[in-house]
């Protein structure tokens, strides 16, 4: 009997939260990749902002919608995406990883704007199930590399595997200058990333020791869940295509990866969005 398809996975560089509203090249793509991929029976969504000491899914029939950052409008802290939860799905995530141990989170998350502010383009409508994956801030990269491959099954089982966060992060050294370009070091490390994404995509751990690393991802949180889709790509036995690629401020790129996702058009043209300046927001709320 012939395996199901498998659905797509892909690593959504989100940036700026007000990305939610926007439209620019970069939420033109997620749009479209929510367009031409197959309709998920879930999503189970790995985000920069879960940052916990442990493995944890979400569980609850109903996730709040988390407004986790300072300094936005208010009609970022105002927006709702409402899709359900599926308890049913989280045992069956915490089933499919085993032996790794992944706690089911009855009440305490929710979806932060790491899975929302894309989701609101991928799939605007909010009707299908979408569940969050924590990231083990006390764990290395090959943890999360080797967590990602176990999640590669899930695909065949009707669930997109969406992870968020940013190659390039920087919010210290963002240059007001710079609305769609980036400094030396960020193109640098960028590039570095692209080519072993669509080689060879396990060894993109090797590359916490690039000397770009550092300004690339001061803080680990942003970089991460790319590991879960390179370790996936790897587990899938193929290099992971480019979504869409550009930067923001001169720190942050906007880089997105597929895997086995369907042929897209061209993203189209679009500037950068408002972005509050780092300079008066404490740096525990700048969580973008």
């Amino acid at each position: 009997m012939n395996q199901p398809a498998a659905l797509p996975a892909a690593f959504f560089g989100h940036g700026n939260p007000m990305n939610t509203f926007a439209r620019n090249r970069y939420t033109q793509a997620w749009r479209e990749f929510g367009e031409v991929m197959p309709r998920p029976r879930a999503v189970l969504a790995i985000s920069a902002h879960w940052y916990i000491n442990g493995t944890a899914v979400t569980a609850m029939a109903r996730p709040r919608t988390i407004h986790d950052f300072f300094g936005f409008p208010r009609e970022l802290f105002e927006y709702e995406y409402p899709a359900p939860g599926a308890p049913d799905v989280a045992e069956e995530v915490a089933e499919a990883v085993k032996p790794v141990y992944v706690g089911l989170d009855r009440e305490a998350w929710g979806l932060d704007h790491g899975p929302w502010s894309v989701l609101a383009h991928v799939l605007p409508r909010a009707d299908i199930p979408v569940l969050q994956l924590s990231i083990h801030g006390s764990q290395d990269a090959r943890y999360h590399l080797e967590l990602g491959a176990r999640l590669e099954p899930l695909r065949r089982r009707g669930i997109l595997v969406l992870a968020s966060g940013n190659v390039v992060h920087n919010l210290r050294r963002i240059d007001w200058q710079r609305p769609e370009a980036a400094f030396d070091w960020a193109v640098r490390f960028d590039e570095a990333v692209r080519k072993v994404m669509t080689t060879d995509p396990a060894r993109v751990v090797d590359l916490e020791a690039h000397p770009d690393f550092p300004l690339a991802a001061p803080t680990a949180e942003h970089w991460l869940p790319l590991l879960y889709i390179a370790g996936l790509a790897h587990a899938a036995g193929k290099p992971a295509s480019i979504l869409t690629h550009g930067y923001d401020m001169g720190s942050l790129s906007m880089t997105s990866y597929g895997v086995d996702a369907p042929p897209m058009r061209s993203a189209g043209a679009g500037g950068p969005v408002p972005f509050p300046d780092p300079r008066e927001i404490p740096s525990d709320d700048t969580k973008t």
